[in-house]
């Protein structure tokens, strides 16, 4: 009798404590079979643009070390550094030479000096690749040596005009429809690729032509040849959008062979719009170019202050089609001269891009990552390292 009362006592407890651990043995099962544990990222993109525009970087071969010194110490492992923009290639190239009579920008500073490889030594001993940034694309300044010397390569509006305003400024595209055009646009990109020990070369937003373009004689002459018919005079009609669309993708088809067969390592990159805008504003039809393997790296520009805009080009089908095909990445405004970005946008972005597993994020661009921000310096540089706490190499194509 007193053993089974000491039973009676101690079975209840015994009953409560394997009761609690089948609850917690199907809770935990539950649990991790909703929620994986977090793993620890492998790789990715941690991108950084270098201008010659609001920034001095480019302007002495120290600043260049200092830079490159400095995203070694942030961890970054990847630069987009321009090397055409304003008219003139960056560096010296015999194509553009030959073309309109510049070998590189005139700017003093730049005189007598390679950036491009200069950049490329710096950053290639840190062990951070350097993807040149063809940045102005068909595009160019309306007063450049090559829209006054090539004046029939430039690309009309129904009514004959070719000025494009971009802010203050007046621009000018070469029309992407004419032979001559594609042969100089490509003899520029292979010349890079096979001058320089560059991880590959990057397109973006200027690759392609607003859609008010197109109706230049050539071109014109082109369509009526295949439609049998003269294009429409609505510049945004579905066909005439299409045709001048497919003929870009034409280029770019060709584009990448050529740059594959001088180096088939060279990463060929984009960073469009999103598509719902890059298409019919600009021809770029950036999908196509992903579906049938002309670009192997995306970051696509995402810049938005309302972070339900943003993540709203972050859900959109072919975002996400892309990213489980090629690296695809995210391009984060860190600011501009006359518009600072707050860190905590910068870090509720980064949060969002990481939650979706992309690939990585580029910023834009390098200055703004620590100027004209209501932080200060430091504060925005303690952000970046909690960004990326330590190294990690960029995706692999």
């Amino acid at each position: 009798m007193i053993k089974l009362r000491k039973w009676q006592r101690i079975l209840p407890l015994i009953l409560v404590f394997t009761i609690a651990l089948i609850s917690t043995a199907i809770f935990s099962s539950r649990v991790s079979a909703q929620t994986p544990p977090k793993t620890p990222i492998k790789t990715e993109l941690r991108g950084i643009w270098l201008t010659n525009i609001d920034s001095d970087v480019i302007f002495s071969s120290k600043n260049i070390t200092d830079a490159v010194n400095r995203l070694d110490k942030l961890n970054f492992n990847t630069i987009y550094p321009t090397v055409w923009q304003g008219g003139y290639t960056i560096h010296p190239s015999a194509v553009a030479k030959r073309v309109f009579g510049y070998l590189n920008d005139p700017t003093p500073a730049l005189k007598g000096r390679d950036v491009l490889k200069e950049i490329i030594t710096e950053a290639h001993k840190k062990g951070i690749a350097v993807i040149p940034w063809f940045e102005f694309g068909f595009m160019a300044p309306a007063d450049s040596e090559l829209a006054r010397l090539h004046s029939d390569w430039l690309a009309r509006r129904r009514d004959g005009s070719t000025i494009w305003k971009e802010g203050t400024h007046d621009r000018v595209w070469l029309s992407p429809f004419h032979p001559e055009v594609q042969k100089f646009i490509q003899e520029l990109v292979v010349e890079l690729v096979e001058n320089y020990d560059l991880d590959g070369i990057q397109f973006d937003d200027h690759f392609g032509l607003p859609s008010e373009f197109g109706y230049e004689a050539l071109t014109v002459l082109m369509y009526q040849k295949f439609i049998k018919q003269p294009p429409s005079d609505d510049a945004r009609e579905t066909f005439w959008i299409r045709w001048r669309a497919d003929r870009i993708n034409d280029f770019m088809a060709r584009l990448f062979t050529a740059i594959k067969a001088r180096k088939q390592k060279c990463i060929v990159s984009l960073s469009p719009n999103p598509l719902h805008f890059a298409l019919p504003a600009h021809l770029q039809d950036w999908f196509t170019w992903e579906r049938r393997g002309y670009i192997e790296e995306i970051i696509l520009q995402v810049y938005r202050s309302d972070i339900k805009r943003f993540n709203q080009e972050l859900e959109r089908e072919e975002v996400k089609l892309a990213k489980v095909h090629i690296p695809t990445a995210i391009g984060i405004l860190t600011g501009l001269r006359n518009k600072s970005v707050l860190l905590k946008q910068i870090q509720e972005q980064m949060q969002e891009v990481r939650k979706r597993n992309f690939a990585g994020v580029s910023f834009f661009f390098y200055e703004s990552l620590s100027s004209w921000a209501k932080e200060t310096p430091q504060e925005r540089d303690s952000a970046m390292r909690n960004f990326f706490p330590t190294k990690i190499p960029r995706p692999s194509v």
